[in-house]
């Protein structure tokens, strides 16, 4: 959750939250939301109602996505959070989550390169957008030339093949695994723009991702202002993957930048994430603590925008045609 009120500058946040409720635990193998996973979303989502509340939220968009689009009792899961939290879910397509995805991090990618691949690792599915900034407008929004959205993601991944003792054979099977997937979409960007191979970097939103960054900073504890932005090579990358394979699984959950609720997930993320720079090998790659959350509330923003400007014409030419009543000569006998 991320409430904000705008500025000037574009806006300014006022609270946020955020819990890993793991919804779609289980969801490969049954096709539906568990009980017990439905309910410590709702937990989660009262939460927010209160924060939202207590704040005085009077703009609200509120999403699902992959385990959502995915599961066949996603309606009365949409149901039940309504009745019990009076937050109206919108299961968002894969298409809005990655236009949204793009939207939050925009003002991280390089505007000196030609494209980059923007990606968003989840639980249940996996973001890829490729993006190209205008040409002659390094200024202007990036344009999204392909997007895909793959249906692993690190809860998904780590139930299949196991995220508690990973060896590194496990572990390879599982790049193996996401490579496959991504074929497809590989051969897609590279016949659509030769810059796939050129003047581009990576831009990755994610709770691996941001691990991976706090791991490599060395931080006693997660630090938002010094991940988010931060420059890392591949090299950077695969140092601190060798150092979370070569942990047990206590070592993991004991890391101060990992912790219990994403040990046994972590090195399914990094799983995934070292398939898409296999993929797309980037000399730099830019980490977002940043994406969803900042793309909705930019298009709340520009929403209203444009209901302010759209009333401002209104009154402009309910003005001119005043105007115009008024300056009717009148016939006097």
């Amino acid at each position: 959750m991320l409430i904000a009120r705008r500025n000037s500058d574009g806006f300014k946040v006022v609270d946020a939250y955020s819990r890993i409720v793991r919804l779609g635990e289980g969801l490969a193998r049954t096709g539906a939301l568990s009980e017990a996973a439905m309910t410590r979303a709702i937990d989660a989502l009262k939460i927010c109602a209160d924060k939202m509340a207590r704040r005085g939220v009077s703009r609200t968009r509120t999403i699902a996505t992959a385990a959502c689009r995915t599961a066949s009792n996603s309606g009365h899961f949409v149901a039940r959070v309504k009745k019990e939290t009076g937050l109206s879910l919108e299961i968002v397509s894969t298409e809005d989550e990655a236009r949204l995805a793009v939207a939050g991090c925009a003002p991280l990618l390089d505007p000196c390169c030609s494209s980059a691949l923007v990606f968003d690792i989840g639980g249940g599915s996996t973001e890829l957008i490729w993006v190209r900034m205008p040409d002659g407008d390094k200024r202007g929004r990036p344009v999204i030339g392909d997007w895909t959205s793959l249906p692993c993601g690190v809860v998904t991944l780590a139930e299949h093949h196991g995220g508690v003792d990973v060896s590194s054979d496990l572990y390879d099977r599982m790049v193996a695994e996401v490579s496959e997937r991504l074929a497809p979409f590989i051969e897609s960007v590279r016949a659509l723009d030769d810059e796939a191979s050129g003047d581009f970097h990576l831009l990755g939103t994610s709770g691996t991702v941001t691990t991976i960054a706090g791991v490599h900073l060395g931080l006693d504890r997660y630090d938002r202002t010094r991940v988010d932005g931060l420059w890392i090579s591949p090299e950077d990358v695969q140092r601190v993957t060798q150092s979370l394979l070569g942990m047990s699984y206590n070592k993991r959950a004991a890391h101060p930048c990992v912790g219990g609720e994403r040990a046994d997930l972590v090195l399914a993320g990094c799983a995934i994430f070292e398939a898409i720079a296999r993929a797309w090998p980037a000399e730099r790659l830019r980490v977002a603590d940043r994406g969803l959350r900042e793309g909705i509330l930019m298009s709340l923003i520009e929403n209203d925008a444009r209901r302010g400007r759209r009333r401002r014409r209104r009154r402009r030419r309910n003005a001119r045609r005043a105007n115009e009543v008024a300056a009717q000569p009148v016939e006097v006998n």
